[in-house]
């Protein structure tokens, strides 16, 4: 038996890398830095590390998302990281205006799919489905992109609860916040107020708008929060667009983060995009976890004073 010693041999676990023990009254940035500096752990101080450099440098910050992130909560920390200029774009599916805007108008989304489905009265909501629709409808007339018309709409409307509004909020302050619609996955398309001819001219312009940001994502960071194929499946896209018109877009980070790693957002999210340069990393867990501590982690590493107030 030929044999070596311990002390020669290449570990992948030191000392100095294990965790410590919370402190009662610890910061945030000493609970971080605490965290071991393995796997998972060191993956997130790594998303937090380029997401706060890409803010010192003027690099966007793409967050694609699905509808979940609002469903379980996220608008507040989501209309935060815009404010301090973090997050420069949005973009998400048909179904993220539909929770964002009964949130701004009643206070409150997500029916029960189960108890409606069975009687034909799931989706029904006659308010969302004829607001939503209009406003696509009078965006279409004015060659704007969905996303702007429904932020438009709301942040100039009478919406009791707007400034929970990620549309009113990118209105506002002048994000764009793009929206990609496959027809007939939104409950709004099952109304009698849809056109068909909006909701593909307004999200074409949206798709338009998101290439011509993700053109400049060099040095920049794409987040794929909770979009299992859509967002995924458009950021190639609008990537391929971007270099293909001779846009540099190598040296950037995507980051998927979800509780479930599937095919697509892997794929076209965290692999292939970054194949050239750049990093791609994983995140698995609840966003409703996740999120808000990746956002405490940005927002304590900015620092005060660092950040750029809109």
């Amino acid at each position: 038996m030929k044999t070596y010693s311990t002390q020669s041999r290449a570990s992948k676990v030191r000392v100095e890398d294990i965790g410590r023990p919370h402190r009662k009254g610890q910061s945030v940035a000493s609970f971080l830095n605490s965290l071991p500096d393995i796997l998972a752990a060191r993956t997130l101080k790594a998303v937090i590390s380029d997401i706060v450099r890409a803010t010192r440098t003027g690099r966007p910050v793409i967050v694609g998302m699905g509808a979940h992130p609002i469903k379980v909560g996220l608008n507040p920390i989501l209309i935060d990281l815009m404010k301090r200029g973090v997050i420069s774009c949005l973009a998400m599916n048909g179904a993220g205006i539909i929770h964002d805007l009964e949130l701004a108008l009643v206070g409150k989304t997500s029916e029960e799919v189960e108890a409606g489905i069975d009687t034909g009265s799931f989706g029904m909501a006659r308010d969302t489905a004829e607001l939503l629709n209009g406003a696509i409808a009078h965006g279409a007339k004015q060659g704007i992109g969905l996303g702007q018309a429904v932020g438009d709409f709301i942040c100039h409307g009478a919406f009791p609860h707007k400034t929970m509004s990620l549309l009113a909020t990118g209105s506002r302050l002048g994000i764009p916040i793009t929206v990609h619609v496959a027809i007939g996955t939104d409950i709004i398309h099952m109304h009698p107020s849809a056109d068909g001819a909006a909701i593909g001219a307004t999200s074409l312009e949206d798709f338009k708008r998101l290439t011509s940001v993700v053109a400049h994502l060099d040095g920049g960071v794409y987040l794929n929060l909770g979009s299992a194929v859509l967002l995924p499946e458009v950021f190639l896209k609008a990537l391929t667009i971007a270099r293909n018109l001779g846009h540099r877009v190598v040296d950037f980070t995507t980051v998927n983060m979800d509780f479930l790693q599937q095919y697509r957002p892997v794929t076209n999210v965290v692999r292939r995009p970054t194949q050239a340069g750049g990093h791609g990393y994983t995140l698995t867990g609840h966003h409703e976890i996740m999120f808000p501590l990746l956002a405490a982690g940005v927002i304590e590493a900015l620092g005060t004073g660092r950040t750029k107030k809109v």
